[in-house]
């Protein structure tokens, strides 16, 4: 039966099954140049304007291996518990997508560089869950395709698809866990509390940008169920190139009410890929999934095999960073939060933005009251996650040293921040723009108070009368008449002094 079937109530589906999980995370490594030959990789470039024969698989074309991507790869390694192989190599995976010009991928199958490691992830009440890694191996990535015409922007429908060839070749570390078991009605937290964790982990090694909207970090989500007497795992689906934190979480859960549905109502779970719609939330079939006998892995003949020396691997353990988790412990005693107070800034992602920005000049607290208030409204309301708004904290200290300086009062910060978001520019240049550096000169400041005062006889009456609560209204006329632009504590020493 693969029929459309209703999904099944969650707390129904955790009480007859049990999830299991296996997450792949594809990781666009942040070098100068390709995998396999000397191209840039910068994103955003015109379409086909970063290739060459290498890349592009013509005849007599011969790989390079970029020594920096395997640096990176031995240090994502380390960083996530893995042994690192004395000696692996690459494959060739045969598979014929456009997108793929050589009709392989050039990967690592039986022998990756690094294996058997894991990732203790922390739940939003403080539980962690440790996550296994099988391997993470070294690929190149695949190019793009842009299918033109059509509702859904899939080849289905399409009038035509145009090829881009510029991310092809791209290296890529793929980081693949072991079956995750028992996590219960927690397994659509899990699944993000990893690629969350990941991702700030990838980060700190500054190994790549782990954009995940530009397609930098991707999640492949595999699900499968077990009903609770079984013992053996069910039939998985692999939901493919999930591309937000938030959308990894939904993506597990629709899974697992649909193949909860489908099963309770006598059908069978196809192996295949699906796609994850973000405007629904929903998966929908994409292909029939192969197994690793459909892509014919035989060794890579132009590469020679990569037998990193122990010597190197302990040196590259040395250039380890700070870990983030540790790093959180170091500012949880340096700002004095409790353990609660850094749980909601972890479960917002708000630390180590906090602390960026703090290490740009600004106040721990003013950097901490900008992005828990002001900048997670903007990322609640965009929908997205808060390290995924427009604005650096680099920009935020700036705001806030405008601020300090006297330069804007906070309500004119905020539409600076509005700006920076807008992609206006920097805040000095949003602030030029937008004309809205605070009015300090004191003669402007008399003019507009001596008018307000002059415009309610009344209200300057009561002051003059010792009733100084009154000079809110002048102050408020004042800033209405500067569109906010008045220091509004200068502006009310103003008023007193006039009406002595």
């Amino acid at each position: 039966m693969t029929g459309v079937v209703e999904l099944m109530d969650y707390d129904d589906v955790v009480a007859r099954f049990d999830p299991v999980l296996g997450l792949e995370v594809h990781v666009e490594l942040s070098t100068n140049t390709k995998m396999f030959c000397g191209c840039p990789t910068a994103f955003g470039a015109e379409p086909n304007t970063q290739v060459c024969p290498t890349c592009l698989g013509l005849p007599g074309s011969l790989p390079a291996l970029n020594g920096t991507a395997v640096e990176s790869a031995i240090r994502i390694g380390l960083a996530l518990n893995c042994s690192i192989a004395e000696w692996c190599r690459f494959a060739r995976k045969n598979y014929f997508y456009p997108d793929m010009p050589k009709n392989f991928q050039t990967s690592q199958y039986d022998e990756p560089i690094a294996f058997d490691g894991y990732l203790d992830v922390t739940l939003e009440d403080g539980e962690v869950v440790r996550v296994g890694i099988e391997r993470a191996h070294m690929e190149e990535d695949t190019g793009k395709s842009l299918h033109v015409g059509g509702a859904t922007g899939r080849i289905h429908g399409a009038d035509y698809s145009l090829l881009d060839y510029n991310r092809a070749g791209v290296p890529l570390i793929e980081i693949v866990t072991k079956p995750i078991t028992g996590t219960g009605a927690r397994a659509p937290e899990v699944a993000r509390a990893y690629v969350t964790a990941l991702r700030d982990l990838l980060k700190a090694l500054d190994v790549s940008d782990v954009r995940m909207d530009q397609g930098s970090l991707r999640c492949d989500a595999n699900v499968s169920l077990m009903a609770k007497d079984a013992t053996e795992f069910g039939t998985r689906t692999e939901t493919k190139n999930v591309n937000s934190l938030r959308s990894v979480e939904r993506a597990v859960r629709h899974e697992m009410t649909r193949q909860a549905a489908l099963l309770a109502a006598g059908g069978s779970i196809l192996q295949e890929t699906r796609h994850f719609d973000e405007a629904t939330g929903t998966t929908s079939a994409g292909r029939r999934k192969e197994t690793s006998e459909d892509y014919r892995y035989f060794p890579e003949p132009d590469l020679v095999p990569i037998a990193p020396s122990r010597e190197w691997v302990d040196e590259l353990r040395g250039t380890l960073p700070e870990m983030p988790w540790e790093r959180r412990k170091r500012i949880q005693a340096d700002w004095g939060l409790s353990d609660a107070e850094l749980r909601d800034l972890v479960n917002v992602g708000a630390v180590d933005l906090i602390a960026a920005t703090a290490d740009a000049g600004a106040p721990p607290a003013e950097a901490r009251s900008w992005w828990v208030s002001y900048l997670a409204q903007q990322a609640n309301t965009r929908g997205v996650e808060l390290a995924e708004l427009p604005i650096t904290p680099a920009q935020v200290a700036a705001v806030i040293a405008l601020v300090a300086d006297g330069a804007l009062t906070k309500a004119l910060a905020r539409e600076v921040v509005d700006g920076v978001l807008a992609g206006e520019g920097e805040p000095a240049e949003v602030v030029e723009r937008r004309g809205l550096k605070v009015v300090s000169d004191d003669s402007a400041l008399y003019a507009a108070v001596d008018e307000a005062l002059a415009a309610q006889p009344d209200v300057a009456a009561k002051i003059r009368d010792g009733k100084h609560a009154a000079a809110g209204a002048i102050v408020g006329a004042v800033m209405k008449a500067t569109k906010g632009q008045a220091d509004a504590k200068r502006v009310r020493e103003l008023v007193l002094e006039r009406c002595q």
